[in-house]
């Protein structure tokens, strides 16, 4: 047992904080979207929507972000043309989650977490949407790849740029490796 200590320690910090942090997540799902009298997305999803519209506007395109009336997500409507749909899948907060877990569990100085793992979020947040942004226009201009982009390459993105900061955290900030 003592052997593995550092790991069930690992393994435990990162469960506990994994689940807390869900809770809270679906807590606020509970109170954020609704399903009758009309369909209201959750509004950190509908924020992402709308700012993945912004970065397409800046960009000159023309694109509108409406609540779907038949479902939980937010319509991309891209040059007139419904393109894409946002759910609450799509806002990266469940990805932000482990990405926390992960840093918590991989022991750092508190300061240092409590930066990292804000600033990470934050990092990780933006990057979905130019994510979702990109998405759209990929999908818009390749139709037949929706599957390929979707399924592959840009989950590929987000979750590569986790791992880029979960190796940063490792390499410079956890006091696990010294």
């Amino acid at each position: 047992m003592k052997k593995h200590k550092k790991s069930l320690i690992f393994l435990i910090k990162f469960f506990v904080t994994y689940f807390i942090l869900v809770a809270i997540y679906d807590y606020y799902l509970t109170g954020s979207q609704q399903k009758s009298p009309f369909f209201k997305t959750s509004s950190i999803t509908t924020l992402v929507a709308n700012q993945s519209k912004d970065v397409l506007t800046f960009f000159g395109y023309h694109v509108q972000a409406i609540q779907h009336e038949q479902e939980m997500s937010v319509k991309i409507l891209f040059e007139e043309r419904y393109v894409a749909k946002i759910v609450e899948g799509c806002n990266s907060l469940s990805l932000i989650i482990l990405f926390i877990s992960f840093i918590v569990a991989f022991k750092g100085p508190v300061k240092a977490t409590v930066l990292f793992g804000f600033l990470g979020g934050a990092f990780v947040y933006f990057i979905n949407v130019l994510r979702i942004a990109l998405l759209v226009v990929l999908i818009d201009t390749y139709p037949s790849q929706i599957q390929f982009l979707h399924n592959v390459v840009f989950p590929g993105i987000i979750y590569g740029t986790i791992l880029i900061l979960w190796i940063i955290w490792t390499a410079n900030y956890s006091t696990y490796r010294k």
